[in-house]
């Protein structure tokens, strides 16, 4: 075959592989326990792209849950890929952040090679192939605890409220805020980056979506960190799953194009990113796996295109009455019977162990056969 027509279908390949591209996935984990088949703890992998699909059952089974029944042969072969192979050995939390807006990151692995990323141990960049959604496939809800990371902060979180979320994300990120001669959210955002100062002005609707986006994505990881120590000190011990879809930096993008505040937009994020997952690792002591979608603005999907989707089980055949299944009178009647044969039960029992105590300790020494079982009596 002529070497012309060899590039030419070399090049057709690559073409419809970066057409067929969703976008970049990331996955990171703490430096130990790890969870990830990566090289080493310093070497961040780029492995070969995979389906949507696949993350999707890969986060199923970090949560410690069998991947879907329907999954191929093809797809069980690339999680053998990604993950170790101890099932008895998982995370059970898991933090999934789709980002939208932000498909080259190259940014993200200067991050993690610099000081930013220091606690971060391994991982590995794929792309992402297909344009279908897909869903995390989970149990019941009793067996998983899902914290959207895309909740408002409060129901009774006025603009004054807000404004002072905002003050707290400034002091967080080493900023300031100053407030507009308005009122709340009419002010100034002033945060310092390697590349200057980001400021964010309130008054626009796509720097108020970004910062209002990253105050909801801090404040409900700061919950989940609550609910993790809680389940800790109880005997609950469900998996843990936070999700999200950021909008933030496509709003940035439609407003400004793809440099200058936008460019300084994903160092931000990514700098907090990294400061949350370094958060993560410490309160759940490195049993938590980071997956991170990115995806470029350009994809005419505009929702979240990874979802949460709860499968039930068969309930099992427990001996106890159904709820409704008898009315008050039944079950005072049922319980006062109960108790009735628990009392006679036990003083039966109670009196049988007194008269047995009193005919041993009253038994002639040489009627005892276990204690004279060899002597021979007359």
């Amino acid at each position: 075959m002529d070497l012309r027509v060899l590039i030419l279908i070399s090049i057709l390949c690559v073409q419809i592989r970066a057409e067929s591209s969703s976008g970049s996935i990331v996955f990171l984990e703490s430096p130990s326990p790890r969870f990830l088949r990566t090289r080493s703890t310093d070497v961040f992998d780029e492995k070969e792209p995979i389906l949507l699909s696949d993350v999707a059952a890969a986060v199923s089974v970090l949560l410690g849950f069998a991947p879907p029944a329907s999954l191929s042969a093809e797809s069980a072969a690339k999680l053998n890929e990604i993950l170790l192979p101890n099932p008895f050995d998982r995370p059970r939390a898991a933090l999934v952040l789709e980002v939208q807006g932000a498909e080259d990151q190259q940014q993200l692995f200067d991050h993690l090679s610099g000081p930013s990323g220091a606690q971060i141990g391994s991982g590995f960049r794929s792309g992402v192939l297909g344009s279908s959604k897909a869903e995390i496939l989970l149990p019941d809800a009793d067996e998983v605890s899902v914290v959207s990371l895309n909740e408002p902060v409060g129901f009774d979180c006025d603009a004054a409220c807000l404004d002072k979320e905002i003050h707290e994300l400034a002091s967080w990120l080493g900023g300031s805020y100053i407030t507009g001669e308005l009122g709340p959210l009419d002010g100034e955002l002033t945060v310092p980056l390697t590349s200057g100062s980001l400021k964010l002005h309130m008054s626009k609707n796509a720097d108020k979506e970004f910062t209002l986006g990253l105050v909801s994505m801090i404040h409900n990881i700061r919950r989940a960190v609550e609910m993790h120590e809680e389940f800790s000190g109880s005997m609950q011990n469900p998996a843990e799953l936070m999700t999200g879809h950021f909008t933030g930096i496509k709003a940035l993008l439609e407003q400004y194009g793809p440099g200058g505040v936008t460019q300084q937009g994903r160092e931000l994020l990514l700098t907090s990113l990294m400061k949350l997952f370094d958060s993560l690792q410490a309160a759940f002591k490195g049993q938590i796996v980071g997956v991170f979608f990115f995806r470029g603005k350009s994809y005419p999907e505009s929702g979240s295109m990874l979802g949460v989707k709860f499968s039930s089980r068969p309930s099992s055949r427990w001996l106890t009455e159904q709820a409704g299944s008898i009315n008050s009178t039944t079950m005072s009647e049922v319980i006062l019977v109960r108790r009735s044969i628990a009392w006679i039960t036990g003083i039966i029992l109670l009196v049988a162990t007194l008269f047995g105590i009193h005919f041993l300790l009253n038994m002639p020494l040489t009627r005892d056969t276990l204690l004279y079982s060899n002597v021979k009596l007359d």
